[in-house]
């Protein structure tokens, strides 16, 4: 008599973004090793909460349900935005695969380009970082801060009530609706949060069988650039909530990390690059924090806290 296995229960944060980007990994694994996968929603404290997620130091809100779901054992994987997770490890769950990466850029969902809208024109984001780094390309404009999923966002720019939303251009393509982006911003005009672009797909360390199965999904060259990334934040001791942008790519075998803290009002930024090879982006990231906080990146982030 053969034994089928039962499906793999994959944890999801219950929005239409989170559920795609799960599901895009549901199949990938189906694809590639013959097991089914059947999603559960979960409803985390950053889905629910009213508060501007930068006073609650946004770091792991969206996170600690999923995680919590993993150790009961309700659930035998999760799937993550990677820019959301906290950059100190968890004992007790692995980043068991970092698929390979999308567009890490910040995109614009306007009627025009950021350079083309009138002076006093409003933009919401919810990010300091974003709105930190379009005040260096836009004192004029005005920065709102605003909530909500996707959907949401640019349902104020189609009312009228904003003219435009910055999103996360790995997400708007995810959703289908790279139509309604206006401009995406190159790297040199606003580095991403770390990790953007990235999703991480999470298990219990104790499951070395589910470790090993999850791991046909990894994408080295996607892991070492997103480690390098999240060692700066980590090294400047700062979550997912303040205004550090960080990126790197490959240049041959050669990883190219920068990272810059802006202030929220733009007038002040450390931005730092230094290249390193695969072996060690860990210690690429840590070294490049140290030369930004050398530099005053940490008084700038101590200013944004308060």
């Amino acid at each position: 008599m053969s034994s089928v296995s039962p499906p793999l229960r994959l944890g999801t944060r219950r929005s239409v973004l989170a559920t795609t980007q799960s599901g895009m990994v549901a199949d990938r694994l189906t694809e590639l090793t013959g097991r089914t996968v059947e999603l559960v929603g979960v409803t985390t404290f950053g889905d629910v909460t009213k508060a501007d997620l930068t006073q609650l130091g946004g770091t792991g809100v969206f996170v600690s349900a999923l995680r919590d779901k993993l150790i009961e054992g309700t659930i035998d994987f999760a799937v993550h935005s990677l820019k959301d997770l906290p950059t100190t490890p968890h004992p007790r769950v692995v980043i068991a695969a970092i698929p390979p990466r999308e567009d890490p850029r910040d995109a614009l969902v306007s009627v025009a380009k950021l350079a083309d809208l009138p002076s006093g024109a409003r933009i919401g984001t919810g990010s300091p970082r974003r709105m930190a780094q379009l005040r260096v390309l836009r004192p004029d404009l005005d920065y709102v801060p605003i909530r909500g999923n996707a959907d949401t966002r640019i349902g104020k720019v189609t009312s009228g009530e904003l003219d435009g939303v910055v999103l996360a251009a790995a997400g708007l393509g995810r959703l289908g609706r790279e139509a309604e982006i206006s401009q995406v911003f190159e790297v040199t005009e606003m580095l991403p949060a770390p990790g953007q672009g990235a999703l991480a797909v999470e298990c219990r360390s104790d499951r070395a069988d589910l470790v090993e199965l999850l791991g046909v999904l990894d994408d080295a060259p996607t892991r070492a650039a997103v480690t390098a990334e999240r060692a700066v934040l980590n090294a400047l001791e700062a979550g997912c909530a303040a205004p550090v942008g960080a990126y790197s790519a490959w240049r041959g075998h050669e990883l190219i990390l920068t990272a810059a803290v802006v202030a929220v009002d733009g007038g002040r930024a450390v931005r730092k690059s230094a290249a390193g090879g695969s072996s060690a982006p860990m210690d690429l990231g840590r070294d490049l924090a140290a030369e930004m906080i050398a530099e005053g990146a940490g008084t700038l982030i101590g200013e944004q806290a308060h």
